[in-house]
C-alpha cells in the first residue's frame, strides 16, 4: 500500500479543523484516511485498517483497483468533459456494454445514485402519461416502507425515516408507501394511476433486509398484470455484491427499469445510470432531462472498465464463495454477542445484543482494533467488504468482531 502523504496535522487536528467549516450532516467514525489499496486503508499516522464497508458498495472492486486506475489515467490524458452538447468517443461503448450486461436496451447516464432515482421517477411518470394513458399530473408510484433511495427533497418525501424527513417539507406528492415484502399490500396499493413500483431488491440502509423467496417474482408478475413499471433500485445491491450481477437475478427477474450507481464508478468518479427497456426510455426527448456531467468521457471510461470486470464473472463468484465464509462466521457468533443476521453474497446486516452497546459503539470498538464497519439503526452493523478481500482477511475480521463482542467492555 502506498504510504500516506506526510502531514503536519494529526487525525485529531484534522477532525477538529472540520468542525467549524463543514456542515454537520455526517457523524463519521473518528478515523482520518490518507491512503488506501485493495481492502486496506491507512490513516494519517500510518495505522492500517481493514475496510469492511467499501463505501456502501461504491468500492466493490477495492480501493484503487489497478485496471480501473489505469483506465482513468488513460482517459485523463485524453479528454475529461465535453458536456452532452457534443458527442464523445467513450459513451457509446459504455452504454452498449452496460445494456448488454443487464439484459436491457437503453441507458440514461447520470452521476450520483440520487440522480438515478430522480431520473427513474421522471421517466416512470412520463411513461405513465404517454404510454399507459394516466391523466396529466395524476401518476402515482408505490414504494416500500423503510426504504432508502437518496436524500433529495422528492426522495425523502417517500421515506419513513423521520431523521431524513423532519424539517424538509413540504413534500412531493404522488407516492404510496406499503410494507416491504408484502405482496397483498402492494396489490391493494396499485391502481389505474400507478406508474411504477419502486423497490430495493434488498433494503441496505434498513439493515440488509432480504425479502422472502418469491417476493421479487411476485412484484414482477403484479406489475405486468397491472400495466405498470417495475423499477429496481440496485444502487447498493447491484454489480456483484450479492453473488450475481444484479440482486434480482436470484429470482430470475428482469425489471423494466434498473437504477445503478456506487460501484459503477469504481470508487473513482461518481457514475450512475438508469437502464431500461427501449419503450420506457424512449419517452425522453431533447430538452426534457439532462446533466452536464452525465456520461462524461472520464466516467464512461471508468464505467466501461467496471463492466469489463463484471463480464468475467470473477467478482460474482468471489461474492458467492466468500459469502459462504461470511455466513458461516456469523452463524458461529449467534449467541456470542450476535442475536441475528441477514446475509446475501458478501453483504450482511448483523444485529448485536443491545446489552453490548449500540451499533455505533460496536463500530468504534472495531475501529480501535483495526476493522472499519458502519452502524445503521439501533444495534445493527453492516458488513460489505470489497469483493477483492481474501478469505484470510475476512476470517480475521470475523475473529476481531468475535473478540469485540465477547470481551468485557
Amino acid at each position: 500500500m502506498t504510504a500516506p502523504v506526510a502531514s503536519t496535522r494529526t487525525s485529531a487536528d484534522l477532525i477538529r479543523a472540520e468542525e467549524p467549516v463543514l456542515a454537520h450532516n455526517y457523524h463519521p467514525l473518528p478515523v482520518v484516511v490518507a491512503s488506501a489499496e485493495g481492502a486496506w486503508v491507512r490513516d494519517v499516522e500510518g495505522r492500517r485498517y481493514l475496510d469492511m464497508l467499501a463505501g456502501y458498495s461504491a468500492l466493490n472492486f477495492g480501493h484503487r483497483h489497478p485496471l480501473l486506475i489505469e483506465a482513468a489515467h488513460r482517459q485523463l490524458d485524453r479528454l475529461t468533459l465535453t458536456s452532452r452538447a457534443f458527442h464523445n468517443d467513450r459513451l457509446a461503448e459504455f452504454a452498449e456494454r452496460l445494456a448488454a450486461l443487464t439484459g436491457l436496451d437503453m441507458v440514461l447516464p447520470m452521476n450520483t445514485g440520487a440522480e438515478a432515482v430522480e431520473s427513474g421517477i421522471k421517466v416512470a411518470r412520463k411513461w405513465a402519461y404517454e404510454v399507459k394513458g394516466v391523466p396529466a399530473d395524476r401518476a402515482t408510484i408505490v414504494v416500500a416502507a423503510e426504504n432508502f433511495h437518496g436524500r433529495t427533497t422528492t426522495i425523502v418525501s417517500f421515506s419513513t425515516d423521520e431523521t431524513a424527513r423532519s424539517g424538509f417539507g413540504p413534500f412531493t406528492p404522488g407516492f404510496r408507501i406499503v410494507p416491504y415484502n408484502d405482496l397483498a399490500a402492494l396489490e391493494a396499493a396499485v391502481d389505474e394511476t400507478t406508474a411504477a413500483v419502486l423497490i430495493e431488491p434488498i433494503q441496505g440502509e434498513a439493515g440488509v433486509v432480504i425479502p422472502d423467496d418469491g417476493y421479487l417474482a411476485g412484484v414482477r408478475e403484479l406489475t405486468r398484470r397491472k400495466n405498470c413499471l417495475f423499477v429496481a433500485d440496485e444502487i447498493q445491491s447491484g454489480l456483484g455484491r450479492t453473488g450475481r450481477t444484479l440482486a434480482v437475478e436470484h429470482e430470475g427477474v428482469v425489471p423494466d427499469v434498473l437504477l445503478l450507481g456506487k460501484a459503477l464508478g469504481g470508487g473513482i468518479v461518481p457514475v450512475s445510470a438508469v437502464v431500461a427497456r427501449r419503450e420506457v426510455l424512449s419517452v425522453l426527448r431533447p430538452g426534457e432531462h439532462g446533466s452536464t456531467f452525465g456520461g462524461n468521457p472520464l466516467a464512461a471510461a471508468v464505467g466501461t472498465a467496471v463492466v469489463e470486470l463484471l463480464e468475467t464473472g470473477e467478482f460474482q463468484r468471489r461474492a458467492t464463495e466468500l459469502g459462504a465464509v461470511l455466513r458461516d462466521g456469523l452463524t458461529a457468533l449467534v449467541g456470542k454477542g450476535v442475536v441475528g443476521f441477514r446475509a446475501r453474497g458478501l453483504w450482511a446486516g448483523v444485529d448485536v445484543d443491545p446489552a453490548l452497546g449500540t451499533g455505533r459503539e460496536v463500530s468504534e470498538r472495531l475501529m480501535r482494533e483495526g476493522v472499519l464497519v458502519k452502524d445503521t439503526h439501533g444495534s445493527t452493523i453492516r458488513l460489505a467488504p470489497p469483493l477483492t478481500i481474501t478469505g484470510e482477511e475476512l476470517t480475521s475480521a470475523l475473529a476481531t468482531l468475535e473478540g469485540v463482542l465477547t470481551r468485557d467492555v
